[in-house]
């Protein structure tokens, strides 16, 4: 696996000045001349670079392309108290702000496909289509769910208190979402990854995903968008991440044959599906499909099996 990730490379890293908010490290990837910019936005206890390093070098051929850390994740703003996805949001905008960005296409990620769907209700001027993979309207659909929802702010208020814990990283939870695809190398590196968020940031993530739900606005969405379904996937179940594409007026659809943790496993199928989702929202003419239910497009065939770090 090569460490010299796309992602990572001091090249492209920025220091974002977020006025009130705060400083931050941005990845800034230019694309072709007056190219659309997405901005990548990873899961809970992701970072861009674990999230996103398989797919940046072909999304770059056609966009201007940006990733940062959420709060509280590798090297993201220090999170607040309560962490809240609103936050997050209101961060990737003030992000934008930061770079010279008017309107852009948020491409998110689990949670961070949360946090872009609050992007468009809450900053609707600055979003040109949305880009949703592995996601959904909620994460709350069985008791068993609504439960571990209600236990959460107990134990997220007991870890701030726990000697030691702030020792701890995300990796005790993420591990999970990982699922079995890849070796024992690229998980080693993932895992890696996943300790440069505190574990206690991870709890209070999951807790503000806990409260998510987009099922009353999600059907307003006036912009163009598409959805990559990860039809393997035991986190957000496939049957979710279509009932969100249905939800979405005119939603392009393509499914992939992976887990949530298809960007370690098999990240050029990722890479592919999310190419194509992009350019389906940002030449909606040529790409969208005319009704999320009627149609679901044909995923990429090819998948890159071998995880590793792709270097510009």
């Amino acid at each position: 696996m090569d460490h010299g990730s796309v992602t990572a490379s001091a090249r492209f890293a920025r220091t974002a000045d977020l006025r009130g908010r705060g400083r931050t490290v941005v990845w800034d990837h230019p694309g072709p001349p007056n190219a659309p910019t997405l901005v990548l936005l990873h899961g809970v206890t992701l970072t861009a670079e674990l999230n996103w390093f398989g797919v940046v070098a072909a999304l770059r051929r056609r966009y201007r392309v940006v990733t940062l850390d959420l709060p509280g994740h590798g090297d993201g703003l220090p999170h607040r108290r309560p962490f809240t996805l609103e936050d997050c949001a209101d961060d990737v905008a003030a992000t934008a702000d930061a770079l010279g960005i008017d309107r852009f296409v948020p491409v998110g990620y689990s949670m961070g496909g949360f946090v872009a769907q609050l992007l468009w209700r809450r900053h609707p001027h600055r979003v040109a289509g949305l880009v949703l993979c592995a996601t959904a309207r909620t994460v709350l659909d069985s008791p068993l769910e609504h439960g571990v929802s209600l236990v959460l702010p107990s134990v997220v208020h007991a870890t701030r208190w726990l000697p030691g814990i702030d020792r701890l990283g995300a990796d005790l939870l993420g591990s999970s979402l990982l699922g079995n695809g890849c070796d024992g190398h690229a998980r080693g590196w993932a895992l890696t990854q996943m300790r440069r968020t505190p574990l206690n940031t991870a709890l209070a993530a999951m807790q503000a995903a806990c409260g998510f739900a987009s099922h009353r606005w999600i059907g307003l969405v006036d912009v163009p968008s598409a959805v990559v379904v990860t039809g393997e996937d035991r986190i957000v179940p496939a049957r979710r991440q279509r009932d969100l594409a249905r939800a979405l007026p005119g939603c392009a659809v393509y499914e992939i044959a992976g887990d949530h943790g298809v960007f370690l496993s098999s990240p050029g199928l990722l890479a592919d599906a999310l190419l194509q989702a992009c350019d389906a929202v940002v030449s909606p003419v040529a790409g969208a499909v005319v009704g999320g239910s009627d149609l679901i497009a044909d995923g990429p065939v090819q998948a890159d099996a071998v995880p590793g770090l792709t270097a510009s």
